[in-house]
């Protein structure tokens, strides 16, 4: 343990990395292939951030992502937005025995991340997508936003850093490095203190006999937690009014809304349908079924929602949502008498 202490001290105080390996050294951004829950063809590629993140280390680490998804029968209307699902800390350690925890930053970030890559650890950090090449005609070098991001390798002294991001596995480097680590504050400046994660792997994965057991067993936790009223009558209820207030705004609030509300709740219920495929295929058909459903729902009213704000043109979007809404309800009464 005094090593250990001595280990840290000295990445403190200046750069510690003299080799660019990372915590999983055997994956390059220019080869690598992203898990088949990101697959192109399916109706979302993407989800969220954080759990597309999760998605791709999990499968890196050699382990099952369609065992987390049990957080997926729990999303709620929240009244602006539906739930930005994430998968709870907790059930990565049931699952996984992965132990993630915040990680206090009270030096420059790049400092922080070299110490904990080299104790073979995964740091997830809130950055500013305006500085990364992936979101290339969406966000990079256009406009400030949050993302998380996994760090696996990192050479400070190379300006080069080798992360995870939604579907993917990527590099960055140079000016782009400057940008996200933001080494061009002043001392006068507010310093760069984003939230961070990291997260502690087990020495072997789990087996899946462990993940399936785990997984039904956190699939009714989960159930027992979901919304006791239709999240989906709650959205479309204030839905048209909400759709009128959006035209209003500059038309690049529209991507905001609908990333919010129809990508949230169209991507949530396709990982749905894929968790209860995976948990019991035959068991779950017509829950998988319904889930997925919901999920083709979302992706149709998301274009009339487009031609809603162009044309101005919002009472066709009352019951644009009732197909969606009748197949939770349908989803979750066959459940009821399976979880």
């Amino acid at each position: 343990m005094a090593g250990q202490r001595t280990e840290s001290a000295v990445g403190l105080s200046k750069s510690m990395t003299s080799v660019f390996s990372g915590v999983f050294s055997g994956i390059d951004p220019e080869t690598y292939r992203a898990h088949a829950l990101h697959s192109g063809e399916r109706a979302w590629p993407e989800t969220n951030c954080y759990v597309d993140l999760w998605i791709e280390v999990l499968a890196t680490s050699g382990v099952a992502p369609e065992a987390m998804l049990g957080f997926t029968l729990t999303q709620d209307f929240e009244g602006d937005q539906f739930t930005f699902f994430k998968v709870p800390l907790e059930d990565l350690e049931a699952l996984y025995g992965i132990r993630a925890t915040e990680l206090a930053i009270y030096d420059r970030v790049e400092r922080h991340v070299e110490v904990q890559i080299a104790r073979a650890r995964l740091c997830l950090i809130e950055m500013d997508s305006f500085y990364m090449p992936d979101t290339r005609g969406t966000a990079y070098r256009q406009e400030h936003g949050k993302t998380t991001v996994a760090i696996n390798r990192l050479d400070v002294a190379a300006k080069r850093v080798d992360y995870f991001h939604n579907a993917g596995y990527f590099r960055l480097e140079g000016e782009d490095f400057d940008g996200l680590f933001q080494l061009y504050l002043t001392e006068n400046d507010p310093p760069f203190l984003p939230y961070t994660e990291f997260a502690r792997f087990p020495e072997r994965p789990a087996d899946e006999a462990h993940l399936r057991a785990t997984a039904r067993r956190l699939a009714g936790f989960h159930f027992a937690r979901r919304p006791r009223e239709n999240p989906i009558r709650a959205f479309a209820s204030v839905f048209p009014q909400q759709v009128e207030a959006v035209a209003e705004r500059p038309f690049g609030f529209f991507h905001k809304y609908a990333f919010n509300t129809l990508r949230q709740v169209g991507a949530n219920f396709e990982l749905a349908a894929d968790y209860l495929t995976w948990l019991s295929p035959g068991e779950f058909a017509a829950a998988a079924e319904h889930a997925g459903r919901i999920s083709e729902v979302a992706k149709s009213v998301q274009f009339q929602l487009a031609r809603a704000v162009t044309r101005r043109k919002f009472e066709p979007l009352q019951a644009a949502l009732d197909p969606a809404a009748d197949a939770w309800d349908s989803m979750m009464a066959s459940l009821a008498g399976r979880i």
